[in-house]
């Protein structure tokens, strides 16, 4: 009996044990599941380009912008882009349609995208928007989650034409000895003369007596235009030219190549596009005004990923935050005397410290912005 009574102790003790240990395990695979259910999705970023890449400036800095992003974060980013084609009456229904579909970030850019935004934003508040080179209405409508990527172009772009006036009256090989540099915009709005006002005052900087001939294309993929314009200056007599077109901008570069003049490239840093397809037109940029689309877009994502993005306003960035500055690279450090450089360098550390306050064309008058105009003009 007694062997009976031990036996069912035993017996008993094993089930308590067992169903102990069972217990255990169920945990753990608890514990299992709720881990795998919590891993971090990933982020879902979606850009979309108001015209087509390859431009070789402001769209393709955009779309490297959204490869810096990939490469930075991996699996953890799920990334697309969309050309939209220069045919504006696809741009609000392809932006209704994705804001209905799952991005968690909807990327847009340029001035003619900030009205198609402003209206449908506040339509989808789950939602989260950048757009950059403008900036929304925060007065009108809900926009609390828009953020707005503004660039100080004009501080850029003074560098490039303190360049533009040192080599005019350098002994650098292409010079023709006159006081003219060149400036072809795609359009005439503030966000071009903004790149104008930089350019004339850092030109001004370095020689009170410059003049520069200025042109405005009238839209940003007409290249054939831009180069008719271009030839035009350079035949007046103008060293060096700096495009600020997109697209159409491309011409400048063909009518540098074509009359054997210096070019100052935008937005991307251009001469190393052409390096390899068209060595010789390479060889005539002597460096590019880099609008780093690229940089601010992945700064943006990194601020989002730390909960640090400020939706809801406008941040302005520019040579402090490298996001914009002139391209430094092998032909820049073989085509400009490094005494130009120098100063060049010299002037970036001057505006960056606020030693040189450099004037804009955002909330400048026309009156004023014709006068600046009329005092450089050939």
């Amino acid at each position: 009996m007694r062997k009976i009574i031990v036996f069912a102790v035993i017996l008993s003790l094993m089930f308590i044990f067992g169903l102990t240990g069972c217990g255990k395990n169920s945990e753990v695979s608890k514990e299992q599941t709720t881990v795998a259910d919590s891993k971090e999705k990933p982020l879902k970023i979606v850009l979309l380009i108001n015209g087509t890449l390859g431009d070789k400036s402001f769209f393709d800095s955009a779309n490297h912008g959204i490869e810096l992003i990939k490469k930075e974060y991996g699996d953890k980013v799920i990334t697309k882009v969309i050309e939209m084609s220069y045919d504006n009456s696809k741009w609000e229904p392809t932006l209704q349609d994705v804001s209905e579909q799952d991005w968690d970030i909807i990327i847009v850019g340029t001035w003619q995208m900030a009205e198609y935004l402003q209206k449908l934003a506040p339509q989808y508040p789950e939602k989260k928007y950048i757009i950059f080179d403008t900036s929304v209405d925060y007065s009108k409508g809900n926009l609390s989650n828009v953020y707005s990527i503004l660039y100080k172009q004009n501080e850029g772009s003074f560098l490039a034409g303190a360049l533009a006036a040192k080599i005019a009256n350098s002994n650098m090989p292409l010079v023709t000895g006159k006081k003219l540099i060149g400036f072809l915009g795609g359009m005439d709005i503030p966000v071009i003369n903004d790149f104008l006002v930089g350019y004339i005052q850092g030109a001004q900087y370095v020689d009170k007596d410059i003049k520069v001939a200025i042109s405005y294309i009238g839209d940003f993929s007409d290249s054939a235009k831009g180069k008719e314009l271009a030839l035009a200056q350079y035949q007046q007599g103008a060293t060096i030219g700096f495009n600020v077109a997109g697209q159409a901008g491309l011409g400048q570069l063909d009518a540098a190549k074509e009359m054997k003049r210096y070019a100052i490239g935008v937005d991307s840093d251009q001469a190393l596009l052409f390096a390899e397809s068209d060595p010789e037109k390479a060889n005539l940029i002597v460096t590019s005004m880099l609008k780093r689309v690229d940089n601010s877009l992945l700064r943006a994502i990194k601020l989002y990923k730390e909960g640090n993005l400020k939706f809801g306003e406008a941040e302005a960035l520019g040579l402090k935050e490298e996001a914009v500055g002139l391209a430094d690279n092998e032909y820049y450090r073989k085509l400009v005397p490094e005494d130009i450089r120098q100063f060049i360098e010299d002037l970036k550390t001057k505006i960056i410290n606020g030693e040189i306050k450099v004037d804009s064309a955002f909330g400048m008058d026309t009156n004023k912005l014709n006068e600046i105009r009329n005092a450089v003009k050939p």
